[in-house]
Order: structure tokens, then C-alpha cells, then sequence
């Protein structure tokens, strides 16, 4: 049965991409359900970046923290951890900082919580083109438009599906797939906190581009945990951007099928442990 969640954290991932960060925490700030905090993970962004967070934290109804570290290559792992250590709520929603939130998100994940599961929601990609458009007008608010204003955008080409948008409120399908991995990403992904450190968050050894987030969800399945589908009741409409260098995409992927064929690997070898051992305060 679903449980009672208090506070649940947001983790919003980023990279020097102002404007589109403005749109998904301006999409957070518009949500029905207001119990939540936002951590923007910031893998190395500029001043660009600080300076709008900034701006955002003092206007906010919705406490807003910065996680930052230095800027050494794509370590989205890494600054997640850093962030997931600092988080207060119980129950941890990740997503990127180029996705947008419909008003309703962050209740629909409430609902969907539920002890021993973790629930990957689906999204609606923008392409180039889309994206500029509405990052260029100067302030459409995507979250607050109608299923009219998307439609008109797939029928243009701008949007590669609309099935997304579709609420099933049924439940018992959302059940059947425990074990499935695939298509579980963290640009739309619940789970408790506790299960979450259980695992030791994510493995810092997949470096690069590619499967981290992945490979989380392969120990979760591992540590018992079980998939509950989050689609058709919780999607994010992701924003065009281009490839992040996939030069270890290989090796990454070569360690994510060692995880998958190994059900003995729960725990991450480089985790978030660490920083919650840096956090703790001296006794």
C-alpha cells in the first residue's frame, strides 16, 4: 500500500544551461503539491548559472539549495550523490534541469510512492527547433499549457509523442514488471531515500557519459527492490540538447552488463557514503 511521504527532495541536475533551468524551476514553483524541496546539482556550471540560482533561491516559495563542485568532465553520478547527501526529505525525485514539470507532477509522485518500490516516469521529448522556440520567446510557460498547445507542436513535428500526456488511473499494470531495468533513467525517477543510501546511491565508477543511472537501478532490483511504472501519471517534457561526449560509453556499458549478470553487486564501490560521512558533524 502506499505510504505517507513528508518532505520529498527534488534533485535537479545540471550543466551551464541557464535558460533552460529557468524552465524547470519555474515549472517546480507552479506545483500543486507544495511539500518539497529543490537541490539543483550543478556538475560545474559557471557564474552564468550561480547567479540565476541566486536570483531564484530569494524569489522561491520552494526552498531552492546549489550543489556545486568543479567542473572535471561529465560526473552527473557524482554531483547527484553530493546532492542526495544533502537532501532532507525521506523520498528523492531526480530529474534533469532541461525537463519541465506539468503542475500536477510532483502530487502524482506522492501517489505513486510506495514502500519497497522505486518509479521511473516516462517523458515527451522536444526537438531543436521546438526547444529554441520556446527557449527564445522570452517566457512560454510549457507546464501551464494545454494538451491543444502539444498537440499543435507534434503535428509540426517539434514533438515526438503525445501518449505521455494520457492519465491511466488504474493500477494493478503498474506492477508488472519488478525486475525491468530498461527505461528507468534519471531524468523521471522516485525512490525512498533509504533505499537509496542502501545501495550506496550511485557508483562513481562509471565516469563519463552513459548507464550510471542505469546501473543504480540494476543494484536496486538486486538489493530486493521492485519497479513500479510511473507512465501515463507522471511524465516530464524534456527539452532538446545536444550529445555529451560518449567517449566512455564503451566501458561503461561493458561494466553495466557485469552488474546485470551479477546479482550479488547491490552496493556501489564509490558511493554516496562518502559525503554523508562528510556532512555528519564531530562527536
Amino acid at each position: 500500500m502506499p505510504q505517507t511521504i513528508d518532505l520529498i527532495s527534488v534533485i535537479v541536475t545540471t550543466y551551464n544551461r541557464p535558460p533552460a533551468l529557468l524552465a524547470c524551476l519555474r515549472s517546480l514553483k507552479d506545483q500543486l503539491d507544495r511539500n518539497f524541496e529543490i537541490l539543483v546539482a550543478d556538475d560545474g556550471s559557471d557564474q552564468a548559472t550561480r547567479r540565476l540560482i541566486e536570483q531564484e533561491i530569494k524569489t522561491s516559495p520552494i526552498p531552492i539549495r546549489h550543489i556545486w563542485h568543479e567542473d572535471k568532465g561529465f560526473r552527473a553520478g557524482t554531483i547527484r550523490n553530493k546532492a542526495a547527501a544533502a537532501a532532507a526529505g525521506g523520498y528523492l525525485l531526480f530529474m534533469d534541469g532541461d525537463c519541465i514539470a506539468f503542475p500536477d507532477f510532483i502530487a502524482r509522485h506522492r501517489l505513486l510512492a510506495e514502500t519497497g518500490y522505486f518509479v521511473p516516469g516516462n517523458r515527451l521529448l522536444l526537438n531543436a527547433g521546438g526547444t529554441e522556440q520556446v527557449l527564445s520567446s522570452g517566457g512560454i510557460a510549457l507546464h501551464r499549457q494545454s494538451i491543444g498547445f502539444f498537440m499543435r507542436l507534434w503535428l509540426q513535428g517539434k514533438l515526438n509523442r503525445l501518449l505521455p500526456l494520457i492519465y491511466l488511473p488504474l493500477h494493478r499494470w503498474r506492477y508488472f514488471n519488478p525486475h525491468r531495468w530498461q527505461n528507468a533513467m534519471t531524468c523521471n525517477l522516485a525512490l525512498w531515500q533509504a533505499d537509496f543510501l542502501a545501495v550506496n546511491g550511485f557508483d562513481e565508477l562509471f565516469e563519463g557519459w552513459g548507464y550510471e543511472d542505469s546501473d543504480l537501478v540494476i543494484r536496486l532490483i538486486h538489493s530486493g527492490c521492485k519497479r513500479k511504472e510511473g507512465r501515463f501519471a507522471a511524465p516530464v517534457l524534456h527539452l532538446w540538447h545536444p550529445y555529451n561526449d560518449r567517449s566512455q560509453h564503451d566501458e561503461n556499458y561493458r561494466r553495466l552488463l557485469e552488474r546485470v549478470a551479477d546479482p550479488r553487486i547491490v552496493v556501489a564501490q564509490r558511493g554516496v557514503s562518502q559525503y554523508i560521512a562528510e556532512s555528519a558533524p564531530d562527536v
